[in-house]
């Protein structure tokens, strides 16, 4: 190293090297004025948990006002995934492609409300339950189904959103203003 060009800071290295995650990276490098990475951590942290708390505040209400009967194809917990995953579809593309929304939007709603709405873990213990209930048939129909289902209603809510809106995108060269 010549020393009229000092090897950078530990830190400085480090931070190049590690790949960017959009929920966490909200500026490339903080000026001084930005807070704290613990901070940062914990804002992060309260709006995931605030939107899980009314993504699983929905889910469960869908449950109370939907019941499956026990050995039931669970269309509840079926609806929900698949809404929920239309509603990552069309999140995603608004908030990436549309606009620029604050850094705290994506994690708020994408893993917070929507995370906390859908339920593959609840799919996977009705799938479970089906089969100890000896309706194999209906619980391979259902893990089916709900896998089929949620991936298109993802793709579809993404494609459908991109052709109603990035025609006219708001703000951007060429668009309405």
């Amino acid at each position: 190293m010549h020393p009229d060009h000092p090897e950078p800071t530990s830190r400085a290295r480090d931070w190049q090297a590690e790949p960017v995650d959009p929920d966490t990276a909200v500026d490339p490098w903080p000026p001084a004025t930005a807070p704290s990475p613990k901070r940062r951590q914990g804002e992060l942290l309260a709006a995931i948990a605030a939107g899980g708390v009314l993504g699983a505040c929905a889910r469960y209400g869908a449950t109370l006002i939907w019941p499956v009967a026990p050995g039931a194809f669970p269309w509840t917990t079926f609806w929900i995934n698949v809404t929920g995953s239309a509603a990552m579809g069309l999140l995603i593309v608004l908030i990436t492609e549309w606009t620029t929304a604050h850094p705290l939007i994506r994690p708020f709603l994408g893993t917070g409300v929507l995370g906390g709405y859908t339920t593959f873990s609840t799919y996977t213990v009705d799938a479970r339950n089906l089969v100890t209930g000896h309706h194999t048939a209906t619980a391979l129909l259902y893990i089916t189904a709900t896998l089929a289902a949620a991936l298109t209603a993802c793709w579809a809510a993404a494609a459908l959103t991109r052709l109603v809106l990035l025609p006219r995108p708001i703000g951007r060269e060429g668009g309405d203003a």
